[in-house]
């Protein structure tokens, strides 16, 4: 490896644009926003370092072994945020780089292209949701000392912003435009014709700290590393990029994917897919790219651990030859976890998805499993595995792989059609990861808190009733909003017992699963208040008032605890039986297994 003499931006952008240099597909999206633009500008025009950068320089063999893409240029955060595969002619090198691909997309950016993000508050599917804008100087006026500690004011405007009302100077000099100017007496020109006044030295200064920031001084200070050696090179890249944003060791063996996948390119079906599972339904989810090469590798019967030897051209083959099943199956079982009233806040292990992904997979099960009546008692059996699994600590943190690689072996010798909860359950008690739950168990999952991470699955496996494909939200009974302190005063609350009151209107005892227009409508009245107007009929408010173990509603905040105390012993009683728990249920082992090398 070896130290180059710096060039200057102009220069390293000249060669962007004429594709001396690419991106591997070894590199991450980028992922810079507005703001991190403008600091690195202000930066360069500051005359501050910038970082050094790493290049490797790939001869002709090696560059046809390999994918790369071209930096991007008009960036746009719904309809172009990626960039797109470059073509390396035959027979010819090229260079590519390895670290600095962040802020040299923020340059080509800044420089050559624009910057397109959702404005706050709207509509995605907006057309005018993602404004073009691109990176101007303000030549007249200092920045905000309170914003970003700029010393320059560099913002991301739309043309349109830019331009000046009528008489008055123009001051917003788009950056780009400094690649065509000239300096000297064509600057002061430049200047005068925006109607800018040549005695604000301010201004002539600013517009040629620019000049020089891009055209003149040489920040960029880079190595070169030239060896052929892949490994050696993986090695480097993961090592350089180790700070910061860090790269996950997924990302790295994705484009390994990428470079051996025959008929499609790996990375862009991975991303389209997570976006398409994060979009999908009425709830939106958070599923990761590892979440969808692991589904891939179990589907493909191969290795699920992540390591280099585990991505063979042979175990690829297999990977991109199910590759539309895995998608399929991944689409679906996300559909039902929506329909198990799932979604990013309350699924809060997402690796739950890939059995049940695998599960759909192995069986053959089409659309029709996801709402027949045929299928709806092994739903409901999946659904209460899925939410024990949640409910339960351990399960899905250490030791992944061998918790899948069980499963699936109970999947695999299950001969019906129907979801194995009891052999996936007995595979999983002999590494540790027993779904059986204790007695002291259920009194901790009785003081779980309004949207806690294990709070949605325990009142959905306390209500199984419910149609949780239809939007429920965590509702209090007895509404916080009347639990502040003044009002808690107000309402005769002891003093020395409002502090307990304010703790407990947020536990499990004071929650229940409520429609979402009910929800809404049922505001801040208290539950006796509510279910009178809710259900005006004795008979079925009585039904409602069992099925929910309501017990006696008071119609007094300060009789809350008695309320409290009543339906925890209900509850109790209500996730006993549903968990199979008696008194003498000894405490369960802890998950033993260990982290995945």
């Amino acid at each position: 490896m070896a130290f180059q003499t710096p060039v200057t931006v102009q220069e390293i952008l000249s060669g962007i644009h004429e594709k001396k240099y690419l991106l591997p597909a070894i590199q991450r999206e980028f992922v810079w926003d507005q703001n991190q633009i403008r600091r690195l500008l202000d930066s360069l025009l500051r005359g501050y370092p910038i970082g050094s950068f790493l290049l490797w320089t790939v001869d002709s063999s090696t560059a046809k072994q390999y994918t790369f893409y071209d930096f991007l240029t008009e960036y746009h955060e719904r309809d172009h945020p990626y960039a797109t595969k470059a073509v390396v002619p035959s027979g010819q090198p090229t260079t590519a780089i390895l670290d600095g691909q962040q802020r040299l997309t923020s340059l080509n950016i800044a420089i050559y292209g624009s910057h397109a993000e959702k404005k706050k508050y709207a509509w995605w599917n907006s057309p005018d949701a993602f404004p073009r804008k691109r990176l101007y100087l303000n030549l007249l006026d200092e920045p905000d000392p309170e914003e970003l500690g700029l010393s320059y004011d560099l913002r991301f405007l739309r043309d349109d912003e830019a331009k000046p009302a009528e008489g008055v100077p123009d001051k917003w000099f788009r950056v780009g435009d400094v690649l065509g100017l000239d300096a000297g007496p064509k600057m002061l020109q430049h200047l005068k014709a925006r109607g800018i006044d040549l005695n604000d030295l301010g201004a002539h200064q600013r517009l040629y700290d620019l000049y020089e920031a891009i055209r003149v001084t040489k920040p960029i200070n880079y190595y070169l590393e030239a060896s052929q050696d892949a490994d050696k090179v993986l090695d480097i890249f993961v090592r350089v990029n180790s700070g910061g944003t860090t790269l996950s060791y997924s990302d790295l063996l994705l484009s390994m994917a990428t470079n051996q996948w025959q008929q499609r390119d790996a990375r862009e079906e991975v991303r389209a897919l997570v976006q398409e599972l994060n979009s999908g339904g009425s709830r939106e989810f958070d599923f990761s790219k590892d979440v969808v090469l692991k589904t891939a590798l179990m589907i493909a019967g191969v290795d699920l651990r992540f390591r280099v030897s585990n991505f063979t051209q042979a175990n690829m083959d297999k990977v991109e030859a199910k590759w539309d099943l895995t998608r399929a199956s991944l689409l679906r079982a996300a559909t039902l976890l929506n329909g198990f009233g799932l979604s990013t806040r309350s699924l809060t292990a997402h690796s739950v998805v890939i059995p049940i992904a695998y599960f759909l997979a192995s069986k053959s099960h089409d659309d029709a499993y996801l709402t027949s009546t045929g299928a709806a008692a092994d739903r409901s059996a999946l659904q209460a595995w899925v939410n024990r699994s949640l409910m339960k600590r351990g399960i899905w943190g250490s030791g992944l792989d061998t918790t899948l690689t069980r499963i699936r072996q109970a999947i695999d010798s299950h001969d019906g059609t129907s979801f194995p909860v009891d052999a996936a359950q007995r595979e999983m008690t002999t590494i540790g990861k027993s779904l059986e739950f204790a007695a002291t168990e259920v009194d901790e999952l009785l003081e779980v808190k309004y949207g806690g991470q294990r709070t949605f699955p325990v009142l959905a496996m306390l209500y199984p009733g419910l149609d949780l494909s239809k939007t429920f939200h965590e509702d209090h009974v007895f509404p916080r909003s009347r639990f502040t302190p003044k009002r808690l005063r107000d309402a005769s609350v002891p003093a020395e017992q409002i502090d307990m009151f304010r703790d407990a209107v947020d536990r499990l005892p004071n929650l229940q699963l409520l429609g979402g227009t009910a929800n809404i409508e049922k505001q801040a009245a208290l539950p006796s208040d509510w279910l009178l107007t809710a259900y005006p009929g004795a008979e079925q408010r009585q039904t409602y008032i069992t099925e929910n173990d309501l017990g006696v509603t008071p119609g007094q905040v300060a009789e809350f605890m008695t309320f409290y105390a009543a339906r925890k012993a209900l509850l109790r009683t209500r996730l006993l039986k549903a968990l199979g728990v008696t008194e003498n249920s000894p405490k369960a082992a802890p998950s033993s297994t260990p982290d995945e090398p």
